[in-house]
């Protein structure tokens, strides 16, 4: 328990079903205020639920929450003024302005003509928009339409910030600045509630990660906690041309004390307690007709603890959601 912080997010067995399938089956997390809280697991997971469950989209079929104190399992709607919420897709209006999206965003929540404009100048700077203040949210970039979104969630301010996938789907660059923009709302002391299907950016900015599969969160720790096993661990990934049958089970034979997997097609990686040999893997590789082009030391990261707990693959999982953006 963090005696230093007061909890912003309270969840005690929350449940929700659809159609007789358990979407969440009985999670209980607590979030504390200012912390980066990320929330990760496949498609179907139970994300999106769990999020419109705590933010009064949907009802909870059982189980308790709590903003800031305020009871959400009876009042679903009385803590919304504390939060601001960026959904996986947009939900701004394409016919209207940048500017005049952020505007009627604002006066949503109450905020007067003179506090609204200045408010959305100030954050369409903020976020890089300025130029295109003007210009109809339907003309933005993907990358311009999620950063005016984000804008948009904060606009009135709001003490908790939900974002769900924030930069699925957009080009590099704009990805990097959306990144930079939840670490500076984090050090400005906004509890963050995070969902990504990139493990590498939950790593580089939460405080606590969740994992969840199938609705039921399988593991909850801080992501210090989460990498201390992992740090005794020495892997190589190799690459290699010509795939042959039975190579798990030739290098698994030969070198017991390595564990052998093959995260894609064409990719070894080798992971031991001790520092792995790589001369002689390559050597064995070669002899059953592969064709070694690079073989590389790697540091153990979330995504070796997330494919470790969860049994699932993440560039699987990643690219699967790209996919599924594509096509909408």
């Amino acid at each position: 328990m963090n005696e230093r912080k007061t909890p912003a997010i309270e969840v005690l067995g929350l449940a929700k079903s659809f159609d007789g399938v358990h979407a969440v089956a009985g999670v209980d997390f607590t979030i504390f205020q200012g912390d980066l809280f990320g929330f990760l697991g496949p498609n179907g997971a139970g994300k999106t639920t769990t999020i419109n469950m705590l933010t009064g989209l949907a009802r909870p079929d059982s189980g308790t929450i709590r903003i800031m104190g305020i009871d959400c399992s009876r009042e679903p709607k009385a803590a919304q003024h504390l939060l601001g919420v960026v959904p996986d897709e947009s939900n701004l209006y394409p016919e209207l302005t940048g500017f005049e999206n952020l505007c009627f965003c604002a006066a949503l929540y109450g905020m007067g003509k003179k506090e609204r404009t200045n408010r959305a100048q100030e954050l369409l700077s903020t976020f890089g928009l300025a130029d295109a203040a003007h210009r109809k949210f339907a003309t933005y970039s993907k990358g311009m339409k999620r950063k005016l979104t984000i804008a948009a969630g904060i606009a009135h301010r709001p003490q908790i910030l939900f974002l769900d996938e924030p930069t699925t789907g957009i080009d590099v660059a704009s990805a990097r600045q959306v990144r930079q923009l939840v670490a500076d709302l984090h050090k400005e002391e906004t509890t963050i509630f995070l969902t990504t299907h990139y493990i590498e950016e939950a790593e580089r900015l939460c405080d606590q990660i969740a994992f969840i599969v199938s609705g039921k969160i399988v593991r909850i720790e801080s992501v210090e906690k989460l990498l201390q096993p992992m740090q005794n661990r020495h892997v190589v990934r190799i690459s290699f041309t010509s795939m042959t049958h039975g190579l798990l089970e030739t290098l698994r034979g030969s070198f017991p004390d390595i564990d052998f997997s093959m995260p894609q097609e064409g990719v070894i990686r080798a992971e031991s307690t001790e520092a792995v040999q790589v001369g002689p893997v390559i050597r064995l590789l070669e002899d059953c007709g592969a064709q070694v082009y690079e073989a590389r030391r790697i540091r153990p990261s979330l995504e070796d603890v997330f494919v470790r707990i969860t049994g699932i693959e993440a560039d699987a999982m990643q690219k699967e959601k790209e996919r599924r953006g594509k096509e909408e």
